[in-house]
């Protein structure tokens, strides 16, 4: 199913994101941790991208793994970031071949190395470069994007990060998905702008359940989101006892 028809009915839908193996050897633990999800019959599922698109075998086969066995809805994780043009059109007809009908089209991560490197030599700057080839493809996709609620880090301010959202949606996304946030008045007050400025697909709250003080720090440092004083401060008190952050 195209997640596109599941929006359509306008009912309450929860998904969840799974992360790929990096090693063949924890394969199969993921694999079945990724079954026993699907058993609870969500929505959809998301499977994600390593960094540089290093997980990018085992995205497609737990996606195909999840919609053939259990019959849930998969959304496929594809990035383009150093990646060749030719790389991306492989990844988009295996995806074809699997059965995938939706595809999350990013730019990705930057490892310490693509930080680095010369980034005029690139294929793929930037997201709506993926979208653009995949609907140029040919390929029947549901394609979904990224949205920064607080601001892409790489914008300048809100509004220039806005006008480049309305142009990606307009290159062919069907949907948008948020970074994570822990405010839930950041989410709304983007969705007024963003609908003022003439972006009218459906917009799928990102949320990370924090279990572990660690991941506060590096919640952060990814995606510069706001932490609430009051949520810091239950991490504080809390973070080292796992049974009561759980």
């Amino acid at each position: 199913m195209k997640l596109s028809e599941l929006m359509d009915k306008r009912i309450p839908t929860l998904s969840f994101e799974v992360f790929p193996p990096k090693t063949e050897s924890v394969f199969d633990s993921v694999k079945h941790a990724t079954e026993e999800i699907a058993k609870l019959s969500p929505s959809f599922m998301s499977v994600t991208y390593g960094a540089g698109g290093g997980t990018s075998k085992y995205t497609l086969e737990i996606a195909k793994n999840i919609n053939e066995r259990y019959g849930v809805p998969t959304l496929a994780h594809l990035t383009c970031v150093s990646s060749t043009k030719q790389t991306v059109a492989e990844k988009i007809e295996a995806m074809k071949s699997a059965g995938i009908e939706n595809v999350m089209a990013l730019r990705g991560d930057l490892t310490p190395e693509l930080e680095a490197s010369d980034r005029s030599a690139w294929a793929y700057r930037h997201a709506i470069d993926l979208i653009r080839d995949i609907k140029e493809s040919g390929a029947d996709f549901c394609i979904g994007g990224a949205c920064y609620p607080e601001i892409h880090p790489e914008s300048a301010d809100q509004k220039e990060d806005i006008k480049y959202l309305k142009e990606k949606v307009d290159a062919g996304c069907d949907f948008l998905t948020t970074q994570m946030f822990f405010d839930n008045n950041l989410l709304y007050n983007f969705l007024y702008k963003i609908r003022e400025a003439g972006i009218t697909v459906p917009i799928i709250p990102g949320v990370m359940p924090i279990t572990n003080a660690n991941q506060v720090e590096r919640a952060i440092k990814l995606s510069g989101s706001f932490m609430p004083r009051r949520f810091v401060s239950l991490v504080d008190k809390f973070g080292t006892d796992p049974r009561a952050m759980m």
